[in-house]
């Protein structure tokens, strides 16, 4: 049973961080040759990138508060499930490691946090929100590690358990600020 649990898991993570990654913009000529073709900007691939990404860390933090109020509001990173969903919620603030100062990154993250967080984000706290995850990402490597633990179908349990451990204290601080939502 856990072990369908941990794959079913695993798999949705995999999924998720598809939606991430970023997709190359190419110029093509016209068939006359004489201009290019539209092309997408970087702006517009950075916004969609982080939109995405603002999405599945708000649907992680949703799961990880939901959890946390279920345990008496604590955020107990040996449940498996809660070490699955903070793993998605740290490979989805990888691009706030480069972009802290962005200031539209920033904010097409955070709309996607406020859409899919079911008003746990909402316009009040989303900068604090932000915030917090950008400081709790900013000078990590483990940001770099959890995405490539998440897109590596041989990771083990306890790589998911040892992200969960050292993201707890600046999660139950995240979580705790919620209050009673």
């Amino acid at each position: 049973m856990k072990k369908t649990i941990l794959l079913t898991a695993t798999a949705m993570i995999i999924a998720g961080c598809g939606l991430m990654k970023n997709s190359t913009s190419n110029t093509q000529q016209s068939t006359a040759g004489s201009q290019p073709a539209a092309t997408t900007t970087t702006t517009t691939q950075s916004s969609n990138a982080a939109m995405s990404a603002g999405q599945g860390a708000g649907n992680a933090l949703l799961a990880l508060y939901n959890q946390y109020k279920a345990d008496g509001n604590k955020y107990d990173y040996k449940n498996m499930q809660n070490a699955l969903n903070t793993v998605t919620l740290i490979a989805n603030c990888e691009g706030l490691k480069d972009n802290y100062k962005d200031k539209t990154y920033l904010k097409e993250f955070g709309k996607g946090m406020i859409v899919s967080s079911l008003g746990l984000v909402t316009q009040d706290n989303v900068e604090t929100v932000t915030s917090s995850l950008v400081d709790m990402v900013k000078n990590s490597e483990t940001v770099q590690n959890a995405a490539t633990q998440v897109q590596n179908t041989a990771t083990t349990a306890s790589g998911y358990a040892g992200t969960a451990a050292q993201y707890a204290g600046a999660l139950s601080a995240l979580l705790g600020a919620f209050g009673g939502k």
